[in-house]
């Protein structure tokens, strides 16, 4: 008997299971999927609330406050008459209100079509 090692027949043979490191990260992958995908979910989920409450509240501050005295009696447009009388007529004040409530309508309908799962 000789004191040299020895390699075992089955890892010289050209049958051997080869492993690639494209196996090696998709089985390195699944075990941390779960707290990755929590983590998405979570931002996810804090993105849509908050689009939802930037969208109702610019929603609702744009269909009030062209109607108040406020939209005209604004200091930046004391220094230009014809600059305020342009933003006081009826159609600036209709096309602020009609932004907001597109804003609005934008920010219920991703309220409704909010989905748990984020798209790929």
């Amino acid at each position: 008997m000789s004191s040299e090692p020895t390699i075992p027949p089955s890892t010289t043979s050209p049958e051997a299971p080869r492993i690639s490191g494209a196996s090696l990260t998709q089985s390195a992958g699944r075990t941390t999927p779960i707290k990755a995908k929590s983590f998405e979910l979570w931002l996810l989920r804090i993105r849509s609330l908050l689009l939802v409450t930037v969208c109702a509240t610019f929603g609702v501050l744009l269909i009030i406050l062209p109607w108040t005295p406020r939209w005209t009696d604004n200091p930046l447009l004391l220094s230009s008459p014809n600059l305020r009388d342009f933003v006081s007529s009826g159609f600036m004040r209709g096309l602020a209100s009609g932004l907001g409530v597109l804003d609005l309508w934008l920010g219920f309908w991703e309220a409704i079509h909010y989905h748990e799962t984020p798209r790929q």
